[in-house]
């Protein structure tokens, strides 16, 4: 592999905000649950079988256990060590070496992939450990995340600007990457989440507790007074109820290991029939 792009994230800092999180966390788990359906409803669409599984972020065991539920044997890995302990697995960063390669038929990863210093680096090494024809599922918060939020910390640092919310990844950037990464029949989505809070201090502590918040090297503490300015700035975009809607944007991530036995796309120009005569036989949306 490449040599490691300049990190962005504090590992430190990371592995010590999911350790705080740990004990509080099933109590700010409702983005992640969300995530965690999603990604066993994708699954329940695939009809072949999966035995060894693993679970790359495994917060509190919640995925393992539905996966253990279901006969599978399931290894966790989480940064944390408090996460990894409560998930019975390993401590380790996603996105270095962890296990040998055609170790796994099944890869899971829920709401992690968006804090990792190598992002495309993780996603070869996900193929690497998948055997043939094995599986990979993730969930993470997208681009145009968290827009209220940002609105706020910018009213917040007013001239002097910095970077409280660390860069996300759309859709289109999660499928070249997935692309790039050598996975066959890739396939990237994704779905809004909206969660209404009563103040900022509501939507901070979710993010505190799904071990969400800034990780960017570098960015400076938000002093008291430039936390009261977040505030009402949050607070003015309320609707009429006095709730904020805040905006969460999750994508979906799918791809296969490469195998021969693999379906092939078809050879361009082989269609029999045209996109636009498809169209025109069917019905009127609505009607």
């Amino acid at each position: 592999m490449a040599d490691h792009p300049p990190e962005i994230f504090d590992r430190a800092r990371r592995r010590l905000r999911r350790d705080r999180a740990a004990p509080r966390y099933a109590a700010h788990d409702v983005i992640h649950a969300h995530m965690t359906d999603e990604v066993i409803g994708r699954l329940d669409l695939v009809s072949r079988p999966f035995s060894d599984v693993l679970d790359l972020g495994g917060h509190g065991g919640a995925l393992a256990a539905r996966l253990a539920g279901r006969g599978m044997a399931v290894t966790s890995v989480d940064a944390g060590a408090r996460f990894a302990e409560a998930a019975g697995g390993v401590q380790a960063d996603e996105d270095r070496p962890i296990f040998a390669a055609r170790s796994f038929d099944l890869i899971l990863s829920v709401g992690v992939l968006d804090q990792l210093n190598d992002l495309p680096g993780a996603l070869v090494l996900i193929r690497q450990m998948l055997r043939p024809d094995g599986l990979f599922l993730g969930s993470f918060i997208g681009g145009g995340s968290l827009p209220r939020l940002r609105a706020a910390m910018l009213a917040a640092d007013g001239d002097q600007a910095a970077p409280r919310i660390h860069p996300q990844i759309d859709v289109r950037a999660a499928g070249d990457l997935l692309m790039r990464a050598g996975f066959t029949l890739p396939v990237v989505d994704g779905d809004r989440l909206t969660v209404r809070y009563r103040a900022l201090a509501g939507l901070v502590a979710d993010l505190r507790g799904m071990a969400a918040t800034n990780l960017l090297r570098g960015s400076p503490p938000l002093g008291r007074s430039a936390a009261s300015r977040a505030a009402a700035a949050f607070a003015a975009q309320a609707d009429a109820d006095g709730r904020v809607s805040e905006t969460f944007n999750i994508v979906h991530l799918s791809g296969w290991a490469p195998s021969p036995d693999q379906p092939q796309p078809a050879r361009r120009g082989s269609a029999t029939a045209s996109l636009a005569d498809a169209l025109r036989r069917a019905p009127p949306e609505g009607r």
